[in-house]
Formats: structure tokens, C-alpha cells, sequence
């Protein structure tokens, strides 16, 4: 049985949450769906600290976050898919 190395909670959410230490780019990540135990595989760009979010697609500067199925901020930049998402290209509803 394999360990997931992302969670993501919804399948509406195009972010997931990192959770395992040390993460580097060019693995290939076990994700799982909480909200119903689904998986999927994707390939990680960069190296990600655990508790960092991941881009589950392309998205734009000025496009919705979405974690939790939920509107949780914008992107500040563009972000490809599998590239680490955190303060610099992304801005929380939260802070």
C-alpha cells in the first residue's frame, strides 16, 4: 500500500495540501480524495514543504483558489499544474 503525499479535500478544489516531509520535484504524488477515498497520480514541479498546497491544474493570475470546495483566495500569478502554491503566487481571503 502506497502513502499519499497529497490530500485534497474536494473534487471541486483545484488545490491539494502536501503531507509528507521533503517533497521533491519530479515525483510522482498519490493523491487522494478525501471526500470519497478516490486517488490519482500527478507529478510534483518543484520541491514543497509539508502543509504547502499544490496546483491540481493550470490556473490564471486572478482565478479562484478552491480548497475544501471553497473560495479560499486568488492567484497572484499564473500556476501550472503540480507547481507549488503558497504566499508567492497566491493571496488568502484569510490574511
Amino acid at each position: 500500500m502506497s502513502i499519499p503525499q497529497l490530500l485534497v479535500h474536494d473534487h471541486k478544489d483545484n488545490v491539494g495540501v502536501v503531507v509528507v516531509e521533503n517533497l521533491k520535484a519530479g515525483t510522482e504524488m498519490l493523491c487522494v480524495v478525501t471526500h470519497d477515498n478516490s486517488s490519482f497520480t500527478m507529478t510534483c514541479n518543484d520541491d514543497v514543504p509539508i502543509g504547502h498546497k499544490v496546483a491540481l491544474k493550470d490556473v490564471s493570475a486572478g482565478d479562484v483558489a478552491v480548497k475544501y470546495g471553497e473560495d479560499i483566495g486568488r492567484f497572484k500569478a499564473d500556476v501550472k499544474k503540480g507547481s507549488h502554491v503558497h504566499v508567492h503566487n497566491l493571496k488568502t481571503n484569510r490574511w
